[in-house]
């Protein structure tokens, strides 16, 4: 196809994308020795640190979906049974008739907020007292016929002592009847409970995050660096002229 404007050749067209951007291409430069054992330590750190307090909370957890309850022992009362440090496993009673003489229980004592764990050498019925508005005197109390009412208590003892404690305890101050002793956890989880405890689980694993992000910064700063600066191929230029007759 022929065309003429004004008697001149149209002007040639020209390609004119830009130039294609070449270089040579490098592979990523291994790091250093001590890059990638810092590397592996500070992760080391994350697992076992995060592992640890993860078991802190699932144990306790796990028992409490079972219907069961971890006491730590804090004396040698029970010894040989158990001793100061171990750890044990308690099921919640949901009737009297769950007590026998001999089981081992942890309740509260009488006036007492402090849970203790002894054996039960005997199941008595007392009378329920009340108190005498008149006298302050502990006076039984009485049923609508005038028979005086019992209550229900355990009597206990230590397994290390000489004699029976010297209380009886009502049966809604038990807590729990023990089902399982764990040598040695008692001290263990009382420590990852503690504020010490959580500290060293929690502050490592920390500091140990915020100096791998540190480290992959660099390693990003350090790429960048490193990366070829990109040159222009004259020789892949297209220049395509149109000769229009």
């Amino acid at each position: 196809m022929t065309s003429w404007s004004d008697g001149r050749r149209d002007a040639p067209a020209v390609d004119r994308r830009a130039p294609r951007a070449t270089g040579r291409r490098r592979s990523r430069a291994p790091k250093p020795a001590w890059r990638r054992v810092l590397g592996v330590a500070l992760w080391t750190v994350v697992v076992v640190c995060g592992l640890a307090y993860a078991t802190s909370l699932a144990v306790p957890l796990w028992f409490q979906m079972h219907q069961q309850r971890i006491l730590i022992v804090t004396s040698g009362s029970m010894a040989p049974k158990f001793e100061a440090g171990d750890a044990v496993v308690l099921r919640a009673i949901s009737n009297e008739s769950d007590l026998k003489v001999g089981q081992v229980i942890s309740f509260w004592p009488t006036g007492s907020d402090e849970l203790v764990t002894h054996r039960i050498v005997a199941l008595r019925k007392l009378p329920d007292l009340r108190q005498d508005e008149a006298t302050g005197r502990m006076v039984p109390k009485v049923d609508a016929n005038g028979e005086r009412l019992t209550k229900s208590y355990v009597v206990t003892k230590g397994d290390a002592n000489a004699e029976a404690d010297v209380n009886a305890t009502p049966i809604g101050r038990i807590r729990g009847v023990q089902l399982a002793v764990h040598e040695g956890w008692g001290w263990v989880l009382q420590w990852a409970g503690s504020a010490q405890g959580r500290a060293v689980m929690l502050v490592p694993p920390l500091l140990a995050l915020a100096t791998l992000e540190l480290l992959a910064m660099g390693d990003a700063r350090r790429a960048r660096r490193d990366r070829p600066t990109p040159r222009t191929d004259l020789t892949d230029r297209r220049v395509d002229e149109l000769l229009l007759d």
